[in-house]
């Protein structure tokens, strides 16, 4: 079977886009067409088109939305990688800047002028996004110049804006009412901040772990293990988990906070300690996240207004509405706006898009049914 679809890179990720009249609408069997698609069960995923990666084995179908003021809404998917599966539980900020510019260019969205604005539904979460893509002279460039930390390549510049981040998956910004807490795994304490902004998010004491949270990617392979059973054990109480259910490793998102420090980054640039507010390293799935996801950015950057969290206590920005996040990649700047009680109603990354390519996927027939 031929599967239309779109290869588009979005900030640090590249996601494929699915329109959602060529895919099945049920989730089983678009799950196993992904699967199969993708080479899911294949580790390097040599038989598919999957990335190998947690950042390049993405997907998404997109689809008008009915609702007025809302543009598209788009169910996102994390394809496994070496299993037979695909993770929905989560959402993904840079496939959503992916979206947006591949609406517009789609036509789904009018050109607006200079700049088009394109708000979207994540319905994996219930997220709303507001996304500002460049369409200067009123076209849709298909290269631009617009680069973020982790890639030295350009792309169409595009403003993301995540609305109301606070409370999307639990219902509060913080799940268990508390700005930090301990955790006990196998008798060990480990000091963290649950919280629910962008996406469910536990963020470990660096200091506390024995730890920097500015370790180098390669570092941060040998402490997978155990931060993958803080997520474990914050996942039930977070409320994430229903009765019965194993965790998995999608949510919560998990990573490191610790104080600015000197560092290399990935590309090979010198950082500073005054050149940042926070160290952050992120998980992505089980592998160590590149840069940092949006969502756990904006996690972040709501952490970084509450008395008393992991954030708070070690960042040294001087300001609450802007945030400088010292990531494996390079500095990402998180700008939030209209902060009430709460959390923040806005919260803004800049980032960078471009669409790689159009193709038809060959799938194996019985991955797909006969009836959507």
């Amino acid at each position: 079977m031929r599967v239309s679809a779109s290869l588009v890179r979005g900030g640090t990720s590249k996601c494929w886009l699915f329109d959602h009249r060529h895919v099945p609408a049920t989730l089983d069997r678009l799950e196993r067409l992904l699967v199969d698609a993708y080479g899911a069960k294949d580790p390097v995923h040599l038989d598919g088109v999957g990335g190998a990666t947690p950042t390049t084995s993405k997907a998404a179908v997109v689809k008008p939305c009915p609702d007025e003021g809302v543009d598209v809404e788009y169910l996102f998917g994390q394809v496994g990688i070496g299993v037979d599966r695909v993770e929905w539980g989560s959402n993904c900020g840079n496939c959503a800047t992916a979206i947006a510019l591949w609406s517009v260019a789609r036509g789904l969205v009018p050109v607006g002028g200079d700049l088009t604005r394109v708000v979207m539904r994540n319905t994996n979460t219930g997220a709303l996004l507001e996304a500002t893509v460049d369409t200067a002279g009123g076209l849709v460039p298909e290269f631009g110049t617009q680069t973020v930390p982790g890639t030295r390549s350009g792309g169409v510049a595009v403003g993301l804006t995540f609305l109301d981040p606070a409370g999307r998956t639990t219902g509060a910004l913080l799940p268990t009412g508390n700005a930090d807490e301990e955790l006990r795994l196998a008798g060990e304490a480990v000091r963290v901040t649950m919280l629910d902004a962008g996406a469910p998010v536990v963020l470990v004491d660096a200091a506390a772990a024995g730890l920097t949270g500015a370790e180098p990617v390669a570092a941060l392979r040998g402490e997978v293990g155990w931060l993958r059973a803080v997520r474990h054990a914050a996942a039930p109480r977070m409320g994430l988990l229903r009765a019965g259910e194993e965790p998995g490793d999608a949510v919560p998102k998990v990573g490191l906070v610790g104080a600015p420090v000197p560092y290399v980054s990935s590309t090979g640039d010198r950082v500073a300690a005054s050149d940042y507010d926070v160290s952050v390293r992120m998980l992505t799935m089980n592998d160590p996240h590149p840069a940092i996801g949006l969502t756990s950015a904006v996690a972040v950057a709501a952490a970084h207004l509450v008395d008393g969290s992991v954030v708070r206590r070690v960042s040294t920005a001087t300001a609450d509405s802007q945030l400088r996040i010292g990531t494996p990649a390079g500095v990402v700047l998180v700008s939030a706006t209209d902060i009430g009680p709460s959390g923040p109603h806005r919260v803004t990354v800049r980032r960078a898009a471009r669409v790689l390519c159009d193709a038809e996927i060959l799938v194996p027939e019985p991955a797909l049914p006969t009836a959507a």
